[in-house]
């Protein structure tokens, strides 16, 4: 008698997923933005930055609270959790931090606003690619 061994994905629950595709994008978006205004000097790059970025916290905090959850169901796997956790953890508190600077006067944000919205923006990239990372049980990598 053969049995199929079937190996069991654990990546992110649909709700987690978009979630956490949802953050990236912002993020990227606030980054280009402040690349915008520092190009051209219009102050509403300025104000969409800054919305997106709160936006992107949403998402990324949202998807945080999934990760904690994620970490106590995966039995096999913590470690990878356990990073992505942190990814999303550090996304998430330097996501803060530029929201206080976005928060400044509109040149006064220039260039640390522009410069945590590129490391927010990879870090949020990682993350996403660390959260969708097909992990298998079984004995199969």
């Amino acid at each position: 008698m053969a049995t199929a061994e079937r190996s069991i994905r654990s990546g992110p629950n649909p709700l987690h997923g978009m979630l956490l595709a949802g953050a990236f994008p912002l993020f990227l978006g606030a980054a280009l933005s402040d690349y915008a205004y520092a190009s051209t000097y219009h102050i509403q790059w300025s104000h969409f930055a800054s919305w997106l970025n709160a936006g992107g916290l949403v998402f990324c905090g949202l998807a945080l609270i999934c990760a904690l959850l994620g970490i106590f169901r995966s039995a096999g796997h913590r470690g990878l959790s356990v990073v992505y956790f942190l990814l999303l953890l550090v996304t998430w508190g330097l996501g803060g931090v530029n929201a206080l600077v976005h928060a400044r006067d509109a040149w006064a944000m220039m260039p640390t606003g522009l410069t945590l919205s590129i490391v927010i923006a990879v870090l949020s990239f990682i993350a996403v690619w660390t959260g969708f990372i097909s992990r298998k049980r079984g004995g199969q990598s």
